[in-house]
């Protein structure tokens, strides 16, 4: 796929390998919206401002994907948070991005029932393998934790969208917990990219977890009736 993006990634990896979505509906979308987020920050398109997301270039990418959310915030004509963009963007998204991974051949789409009775899609490799731009995406993120000092920007984008979302417990599960979490404290804080750039990350990577954390507990207050 020629122009994969770290919502194609970030999809890639939230799917299993029998490709049911491992994170949930709302959380995927979430996490698939903060990506969009932090793709156009690290194109130059995005910066957060005072906590605000502000335009910094309308120039397009060339990424329907990408294009359009840049369109949809260039033209609001608010100045809006990114939790506000990442719930406005989540709507959707799963479906897009997936039709965009199904349409460059690298997933299949699969429809079936469970128990005869309740429909699923399932977006499986079609080869059975793992795709070869997932396998990818994990080996800059296992190397990015292994090693130590800086972080090629987009790997340490995508990190922080797996611990956004919650990925980042089952893609380093096989590495030391406190080896994890001191690193991933590290490419937080450190010095690979701008200020401005790593300050927008932090606030889009706290916006999704917000959301997939509010999203958690309607879920639980749903399910016990309270």
């Amino acid at each position: 796929m020629a122009d994969l993006t770290l919502a194609h990634e970030l999809a890639l990896l939230g799917h299993d390998d029998a490709g049911l979505n491992r994170l949930g509906a709302p959380h995927l979308g979430y996490g698939l919206a903060g990506a969009l987020l932090l793709e156009l920050t690290l194109a130059g398109r995005l910066t957060v401002t005072d906590g605000r997301v502000t335009v910094t270039g309308a120039e397009p990418l060339g990424e329907p994907l990408l294009d359009d959310a840049l369109a949809r915030i260039a033209s609001d004509g608010k100045r809006r948070k990114p939790k506000d963009w990442v719930g406005r963007l989540a709507k959707g998204l799963p479906e897009q991005v997936l039709d965009g991974l199904v349409d460059a051949g690298v997933l299949r789409r699969e429809s079936d029932r469970v128990l005869w009775v309740f429909p699923r899609t399932r977006y499986p490799s079609p080869t059975g393998a793992e795709p070869a731009v997932e396998a990818d995406a994990r080996r800059r993120m296992l190397a990015a934790m292994a090693a130590q000092g800086p972080v090629e920007p987009r790997t340490a984008a995508l990190i922080s969208l797996t611990r956004a979302v919650g990925l980042d417990r089952k893609l380093f599960r096989d590495l030391p917990k406190e080896q994890v979490k001191r690193r991933l404290a590290e490419i937080g804080e450190g010095s690979w990219a701008s200020d401005a750039t790593r300050r927008a990350i932090m606030e889009t990577q706290a916006a999704v977890m917000a959301a997939t954390s509010a999203a958690t507990t309607a879920a639980v207050i749903s399910t016990t009736g309270s």
